[in-house]
């Protein structure tokens, strides 16, 4: 797309990826979506949270986070999970989600990171490399109501040692009602 930027969020994007989230997201998960996205915004955790927007002509219109994944009760880190994805309704369906999504698996590759995960669609994620046999060693920290949607990409060998066992996320992922 045309005039389209993709740069690192800051605290001053607050309102307008809030704004994203409930506008690409239906009412009965806008405000989820929305407080999620603000809040990884805030997260404190290590490695830091990838948080990315998406402007076309000096406008908001996407935004994605990248944040950490642990191995349940070790802290071994394992990766990030990629959660919330959300594009302006109008702007949907122009790449801008996609752009989106490289720059953050680029970010996360460059800096050593070597899965990352998404509970999401898997005819949308599979079109980036995203896979069910990759993720199912790894349980999502929270039941999922869509087992089918836990999905995982690999970079380098794309393998970790031992790699069975539940994951552990930011405190802003850690709300049931999410999974």
């Amino acid at each position: 797309m045309p005039d389209l930027t993709i740069r690192t969020a800051t605290i001053a994007d607050r309102d307008g990826i809030r704004g994203v989230c409930r506008e690409a997201f239906d009412d009965s998960e806008s405000a989820l979506v929305a407080d999620l996205a603000v809040d990884l915004l805030e997260e404190t955790a290590s490695p830091p949270t990838i948080s990315l927007v998406a402007e076309a002509r000096g406008v908001l219109v996407g935004h994605v986070a990248f944040s950490a994944v642990w191995m349940n009760g070790g802290g071994r880190f394992v990766g990030r999970i990629l959660a919330p994805l959300a594009v302006r309704p109008e702007h949907q369906n122009g790449g801008i989600g996609s752009a989106l999504v490289h720059e953050g698996l680029r970010e996360s590759e460059r800096t050593g990171v070597r899965m990352v995960f998404v509970y999401g669609d898997p005819a949308y994620y599979g079109r980036f490399g995203f896979i069910a046999d990759r993720a199912q060693a790894f349980e999502a920290p929270y039941p999922l109501k869509y087992p089918n949607g836990w999905l995982a990409l690999g970079f380098g060998q794309g393998k970790l040692d031992p790699p069975i066992g539940a994951l552990d996320c930011v405190v802003a992922l850690r709300k049931p009602e999410l999974w």
